[in-house]
């Protein structure tokens, strides 16, 4: 299927490693240039060389903390033509009530909750003022899946499900789209990191993250590059009817009801 992106644009956030990686890989592959957004220096250089090596796309890095909303506005300045956002930078840390700072809290939603309305503000301007262009915003299914042991992330989710909702409802008007894309466990350093969390609230040990596994759908998390296909076809033309909404990729974890779930 041609999904008529060659040629696009494509502004991806935390692209450094793991989703947004393979995410900024997926659109290379279609012939979109890139702009790429993450802390590391090094990472995005690295980055750059594969994917013009492999795909001869243009790769433009910004190196920049998006926590910072001065950086949010310097990054749309700088990548303000591009027709396509992926809002994806972000780490809310896990861990019930009890064992989260205020502090905890405020770090992990200045980059993730704030850093996605930051950007898409700035962003969705200048789409919105050319008639064209498309957002989607890396959630978590955690944000329709309510879990204690998660309950900053699952809160912050919450409020980027209702925000891509609300804009996305109205955005099509303008000719831009914006959508959501809420990941269940995915084979990430990040998924890592939350499991040894959540096998400390539920085994008391962090060094049995790895028995989580086989409780997922089909025994297994989603690739980032599952994810990433989801996106790149999001935000196609042959999406075009398709603004306001979040979709799940999450084996069925959301319907269910349980993040994890024995068989038995």
């Amino acid at each position: 299927m041609d999904l008529q992106l060659a040629g696009k644009t494509v502004l991806v956030t935390g692209a450094s490693k793991g989703i947004g990686l393979a995410t900024a890989r997926a659109f290379a592959q279609e012939g979109c240039h890139l702009h790429l957004a993450a802390r590391s220096a090094d990472a995005l250089e690295a980055a750059r060389a594969d994917l013009t090596a492999a795909y001869g796309v243009q790769v433009h890095l910004h190196v920049m903390d998006l926590s910072i909303s001065e950086n949010l506005v310097a990054l749309a300045q700088r990548a303000g033509e591009a027709d396509i956002l992926i809002n994806n930078a972000g780490e809310v840390p896990s861990g019930p009530i009890e064992a989260l700072s205020e502090a905890d809290w405020r770090r992990g939603y200045d980059l993730k909750l704030f850093g996605y309305i930051g950007l898409t503000r700035e962003m969705y301007a200048r789409m919105k003022a050319r008639g064209s262009g498309v957002i989607i915003n890396d959630i978590g299914n955690s944000g329709e899946n309510w879990d204690a042991n998660y309950i900053a992330g699952s809160t912050g989710n919450a409020a980027l499900m209702s925000f891509t909702k609300a804009l996305g409802g109205q955005s099509l008007d303008f000719g831009v789209r914006v959508l959501g894309v809420n990941p269940g466990p995915v084979e990430t350093e990040r998924m890592i990191k939350i499991n040894r969390r959540r096998a400390l609230d539920l085994y008391g040990d962090a060094e049995r993250h790895q028995e989580l596994r086989a409780l997922y759908p089909g025994g297994r998390p989603a690739t980032a590059g599952e994810v990433a296909d989801l996106m790149v076809f999001l935000a196609s033309p042959r999406a075009a009817y398709i603004t306001g909404t979040v979709v799940t990729i999450d084996g069925g974890i959301a319907s269910r009801g349980s993040i994890i779930k024995s068989r038995t």
